[in-house]
């Protein structure tokens, strides 16, 4: 073979190794810089996860202080001794309830979570003025909670007034026992609008101080009612209340127990709420349900109670015409508004008759627990107590082995306007 030839070929046979060692470099070039980029991206988005997981452990930590100090971080034990440092007074605990209270309004609920009776002896003269100028008494500490669950903001006014049988004023709260943080009051105050955000819940805590002789006072009656404002749904514009307002009763000792415990099997007129006076079953019949159309309603008799009513001291004078003791009939009905007017259940007046039809008398309205705000809203439904006060003796020697007959109606609104043309309807209890 000619050397010109040769050498062509093997030339030839160089340049192609240098070409396929050049593409390789380059290919390994690519693989190298995408691996690069792969693992760059991979750095930058183990960043980005690491920074997420950092920004969410902030929000989670500062929903979590803001969730602890909503719902407070002090017991009771810790609140006890501050008020015994800051009034110089010495404490003991009287009594005290852990069984949960709680009362719901469409959403917004509140709750009494628990609650102690503190004795409160020989404190500093700058606290006497809300103890009744006295440096001896007591303090209830309450724990209440307050949740908005539906779904929109809401405004809710904590006025937890305290009442009992025979009191001279209604009992709030008193701030300077307390740390400030910890009160209800603090929390949902006016400075805030009284805001609570949808799905907020707010604890707190409420004092109410009695003098020591107040103290003796509320013992001896061994039960005190705590009202339950409804809430807000506009700022400051108290027609837009909604839900219905509530109550909740305190024993304060081993009779209140008992007392709280028995008025649970009767009906909720004012006399059991307000504990005016001890009642005893004479007969009652519930589950009736008998029905009558009245106007655009449905009312149904559910059940009736017959009891023995002893007035307490501070009441008895209200009773003082029945010489010969006292006779409660409550009855019960059940009503559905099927109209497009609200039905008020302070508004609405019965009649019972008895004797066989000889006698009557009308409902007594101021042993019902009803106000003026307390309606049944069209295509509700609601309950209505209405409640006659009967002589024992004549109840025992003529009455209860004939008949009664109890007329209610007509339906009204809040203003008192008929809703039902004036028709009335008739059932009969036995």
């Amino acid at each position: 073979m000619p050397k010109k030839l040769v050498t062509l070929l093997i030339s030839m046979l160089v340049a192609a190794f240098v070409l396929a060692g050049c593409s390789g470099d380059k290919q390994a070039s690519k693989e190298k810089e995408s691996e690069g980029s792969k693992e760059t991206a991979s750095a930058e988005a183990d960043k980005k996860g690491k920074s997420e997981d950092t920004e969410k452990e902030a929000e989670d930590t500062t929903e979590e202080a803001n969730t602890k100090e909503n719902e407070g971080s002090s017991d009771f034990s810790e609140l006890i001794s501050y008020m015994e440092k800051e009034t110089e007074g010495t404490t003991k605990i009287l009594y005290e309830n852990d069984t949960p209270q709680k009362h719901e309004m469409e959403g917004v609920s509140v709750s009494l979570d628990a609650y102690k009776l503190v004795e409160l002896k020989d404190f500093h003269t700058d606290f006497m003025i809300p103890f009744n100028d006295q440096t001896n008494g007591g303090v209830i500490i309450a724990k209440y909670t307050v949740k908005n669950e539906t779904g929109k903001d809401a405004y809710y006014m904590p006025a937890f007034y305290l009442n009992f049988t025979g009191a001279m004023k209604a009992y709030d709260n008193y701030r300077d026992l307390l740390p400030e943080n910890e009160q209800l009051s603090t929390k949902l105050t006016h400075s805030t609008g009284y805001l609570i955000k949808a799905g907020e819940t707010i604890t707190g805590y409420y004092t109410y101080p009695f003098g020591d002789d107040h103290l003796k006072q509320v013992l001896n009656v061994s039960t005190a009612a705590v009202e339950v404002p409804a809430p807000l749904a506009v700022k400051d514009d108290f027609s837009s209340s909604f839900g219905k307002e509530g109550q909740f009763t305190l024993s304060l000792n081993a009779s209140g127990e008992k007392k709280v415990e028995g008025n649970k099997s009767f009906y909720q007129d004012k006399a059991t709420i307000d504990d005016m006076g001890t009642k005893t079953m004479i007969e009652e019949k519930n589950g009736i349900g008998k029905s009558e159309p009245l106007g655009d309603a449905t009312v149904t008799l559910d059940g009736y109670q017959f009891t023995e009513f002893v007035p307490n001291e501070v009441e008895a004078p209200r009773f003082e015409s029945f010489n010969n003791g006292v006779v409660l009939l409550t009855v019960k009905f059940n009503i559905d508004n099927k109209g497009a007017s609200e039905i008020a259940q302070s508004s609405i007046s019965s009649k019972l008759t008895v004797n066989d039809g000889t006698q009557y008398m009308l409902n007594e309205g101021m042993l019902l627990n009803y106000k003026y705000s307390d309606v049944i809203a069209p295509g509700a439904k609601g309950e209505l107590l209405q409640i006659y006060v009967l002589e024992k003796e004549m109840y025992d020697k003529i009455w209860k082995d004939k008949s009664f007959e109890v007329e209610v109606g007509p339906m009204r609104d809040k203003e008192a306007k008929d809703l039902s043309k004036g028709k009335k309807i008739t059932f009969t209890l036995k």
